[in-house]
């Protein structure tokens, strides 16, 4: 018994998981990390170019300095105004126009270099992105990137370089050189006007609302941008253009959607005014805040902890060392319910014991170390000893179906029969029922992703007001939104995007093995010539895992994304790219990725600060030595593989979230061991979805894996949303059922198919044509009439309706 439990009842101790321990040596430190849409903007400025291509910085000056002094003599960039500015672009945009292939390179360098920021006649990298912010406004103003689109279409019809590429042995950077410096400047472009800061002037405001509208509409050849992008993908990845610089296309094609659909303030607002529109209450909070003000807890202890507590128990027999408390994991003074919770995270069974956790000591010496406190004073608990927490960081809710449930289950109970659906009439329970229903309804969630229009295949946030007496007869007039746009763009392809993304994502997880039948996404990193000194080879693989994780990065972040606001836009559309990821082996696939040492892919160093622009085009080089890479920089984690891990979970919660099949998947892969591990990351966001993933199947992992893991079950009540009826922790729930996965995708594949045939399905049978029969839609339907008819109006009247009998009684006979 602890020794809290004289003082305190048992159930306080149970419910704040007031455990004793010893403290662990080996502490990991809070991981400062703000989750947010991207990096700061010199990070993702600098992860578009490889170190590889470190040389070509060079080159594009030298190109804009011999054109540049061949036109303006004696003067530098910077010190043009504006007028002439634009006149020297307007030439470059004519000369990139030319037949010849190396002089449109010349130029499109020349342009790159504009838009890096003229780096050369900077002093600082905040000169460096001040002028490259200018002149990216500049090159948009005056036209450059349609430009540069329609240069990109010719590159990607290039049969004969997609011929040259596929039968040459080893790609490298100098089989894309072109489409590299096409996609860079359309990269910086992208990301520099879709960036906002406070002191942008007016007219860069209305070109950055302009640019988002070009980028969203099907304006190019009658398609949005991000498609061609797409297309780009599952080209490269069905080998018929190995030679495209995937990274970069994959950075710009999350760029894109990004700017054109919106981050995560956007999405925030659209939920705020959908459910303002469809007359909801509003939420109670804001995830996002709510996520980014909870704190961490410590991470699980190794075994090599245990070990050294075990010790240190010993050596404290004779050092009278006090025990020492393990904070409750809350959001105000935690320390980690999960603490050495699993020493073998391998055995997810009974073989998980608990020994050494809670710093057993010798009995001889026990009066020695544990000395009864002394009694607390009346009428006032000991605060002093316990920090309680203020309150559960997110308010419980229920969904409608969770209160059908209940009603239908005491229905049953005390009047023998139930009445569907109602959720209203209460007539025959007890006045405890009574209560109970009234509680589940203060806290119902009713979300608009799931308030479907009558005929369940209407859109949600894009209907017009105009419509709401249309609805009865499938009429349908959808906004054309960037979501709606993008997936009308994306569905006839759409399991061939999803395939290629997960073979991107496959090919640089770093748990994946080298195979011959493998694609090769290292195409723009590997130079011409391979290294062939010590240092060269380590800055070389320094470069190559850099590259795995950037495209990791841009991935992870894509797919969210999109089914983000797909979800939001209908419900549908989520659910189809949902069901293809997971009939693409995404679920094992993420699983994959996250077992390994997930501590180390965090804390990973693949980056040479020095290198990173636009730091290496302003300071002097330092000599790189072997030591100084292998240090690597002083930064406590690596900020894009952490973002790519909480992407990773996002997207495995959003797949598995509410279908049973799904969830019994991640107890068939085994996955408990797998998100245990993840837990060491001490990371409020990261450990929260972690939580999430692991209170879904709790119910199936049987009582011995919540008796051995009662830790993680505690910081599971308390850091994830409680659901009311929620039998998470016992398995008592009506979902612990035999599964068959094929029916209820199959169930759900009916579904989607149908809103797609009846939304977007342009050729229907009339046979199946919708049929009005709404009264007010009838009545209210303009009928052409012939110019005389008002003067022979009353004797139609008296001769096709008043002279005409009417059997009502067969008309109601009929109606039955």
């Amino acid at each position: 018994m602890c020794v809290m439990c004289l003082h305190f009842p048992l159930r306080f101790c149970l419910d704040f998981n007031v455990v004793f321990c010893f403290q662990s040596s080996m502490e990991s430190p809070n991981l400062e990390f703000e989750y947010g849409d991207t990096d700061s903007l010199t990070a993702e400025l600098s992860e578009i170019y490889s170190y590889t291509e470190e040389p070509e910085f060079a080159l594009n000056r030298d190109y804009f300095e011999e054109d540049f002094r061949s036109h303006v003599r004696g003067r530098r960039w910077i010190e043009l105004v504006q007028e002439q500015q634009r006149a020297y672009v307007m030439r470059l945009l004519d000369a990139l126009e030319v037949t010849d292939r190396d002089k449109r390179l010349k130029v499109a360098r020349a342009i790159l270099y504009l838009a890096q920021g003229v780096f050369d006649e900077c002093d600082t990298d905040a000169d460096v992105i001040h002028w490259s912010r200018h002149n990216v406004f500049l090159l948009h103003d005056m036209g450059i990137f349609t430009a540069l689109l329609e240069l990109l279409s010719m590159e990607i019809d290039n049969n004969q370089a997609c011929s040259s590429a596929v039968r040459k042995p080893a790609i490298s950077l100098a089989d894309s050189t072109e489409l590299r410096v096409l996609l860079s400047i359309m990269y910086l472009m992208v990301e520099t006007i879709r960036l906002q800061t406070e002191d942008d002037r007016p007219e860069w405001r209305t070109a950055r609302e302009a640019f988002k509208t070009e980028l969203g509409s099907p304006l190019y050849n009658g398609e949005p941008f991000a498609l061609l992008l797409f297309t780009m993908v599952t080209k490269f990845c069905s080998m018929h253009a190995p030679h495209f610089p995937m990274k970069k296309v994959l950075l710009l094609l999350w760029k894109t959607v990004l700017f054109t659909m919106g981050g995560l303030e956007e999405l925030q607002e659209m939920k705020v005014r959908g459910r303002e529109r469809l007359s909801l209450p509003p939420l109670p909070e804001d995830s996002i805040k709510v996520v980014r003000s909870m704190r961490a807890a410590s991470p699980p202890a190794s075994a090599m902890e245990l070990i050294e507590q075990q010790q240190q128990a010993k050596r404290g027999r004779r050092s009278r060392r006090p025990l020492v408390k393990q904070d409750s994991l809350d959001t105000y003074n935690e320390r980690d319910p999960f603490k050495n919770d699993d020493a073998r995270d391998e055995e997810e069974d009974g073989e998980e014991a608990d020994s050494g956790i809670e710093g057993e000591v010798d009995p001889l010496d026990r009066d020695v170390i544990i000395q009864p406190p002394p009694p607390p004073p009346p009428l006032r608990p000991p605060t002093e000893r316990v920090s309680l927490p203020k309150g559960l960081p997110w308010a419980p809710k229920v969904r409608e179906k969770d209160i059908e449930h209940f009603l239908e289950t005491s229905r049953n109970k005390f009047i023998g029969f139930t009445l569907g659906n109602d959720t209203e009439t209460l007539v025959g329970l007890p006045r405890p029922i009574h209560e109970s229903v009234k509680t589940l309804k203060q806290v119902r969630r009713r979300e608009i992703t799931l308030i479907l229009p009558p005929l369940s295949f209407l859109p949600l946030l894009s209907i017009p007001p105009s419509l709401s007496l249309h609805q009865d007869r499938g009429e349908e007039d959808v906004d054309g939104t960037p979501t709606e746009i993008l997936y009308l763009g994306i569905l006839p392809n759409l399991s061939q995007y999803v395939i290629a993304l997960l073979k991107l994502l496959l090919a640089a997880a770093p748990t994946s093995k080298a195979k011959t039948d493998s694609i090769n996404i290292l195409a723009d990193v590997l130079p011409e010539e391979m290294p062939i000194t010590v240092l060269q080879s380590m800055k070389l693989g320094i470069d190559v895992n850099r590259h795995k994780e950037i495209i990791v990065k841009a991935i992870s972040a894509l797919l969210l994304l999109l089914l983000k606001h797909l979800k939001l836009n209908h419900i549908y559309q989520f659910e189809i790219v949902s069901q293809h990821l997971v009939f693409a082996n995404c679920i094992p696939l993420i699983l994959k990725f996250f077992n390994q040492n997930i501590m180390s892919y965090i804390s990973a160093k693949n980056s040479i600060c020095v290198l990173d622009f636009p730091h290496c085009v302003v300071h002097e080089m330092p000599e790189l030595t072997a030591e100084s890479l292998e240090a690597g920089d002083c930064n406590q984690f690596c900020w894009r593989n952490l973002f790519s891990c909480i992407n990773l979970l996002r997207i495995l919660n959003k797949l598995t979230k509410w279908k049973h099949s799904r969830t019994m998947m991640l107890v068939v892969f085994k996955s408990a061991p797998i998100l245990k591990r993840a837990l060491k990351v001490k990371q409020a966001m990261m450990q929260l979805y972690v939580l999430k993933l692991l209170k879904i199947q709790t119910k199936y992992l049987g009582r011995q894996w919540r008796k051995s893991n009662m830790k993680t079950m505690s910081a599971i009540y308390q850091k994830v949303r409680h659901r009311l009826n929620d039998d998470w922790a016992y398995g008592n729930d009506i979902d612990a059922r035999p599964w068959d996965f094929q029916a209820e995708e199959c169930a759900l594949r009916e579904s989607i198919e149908k809103f797609n045939s009846r939304r977007y399905d342009k050729n229907q049978n009339g046979e199946f044509a919708p049929v009005d029969n709404c009264l007010q839609s009838v009545l209210g339907q303009r009928v052409e009439l012939p110019e005389d008819f008002h003067y022979s109006y009353e004797m139609w009247l008296e001769r096709e309706v008043f002279s005409q009998p009417i059997q009502w009684e067969g008309l109601l006979q009929q109606a039955q």
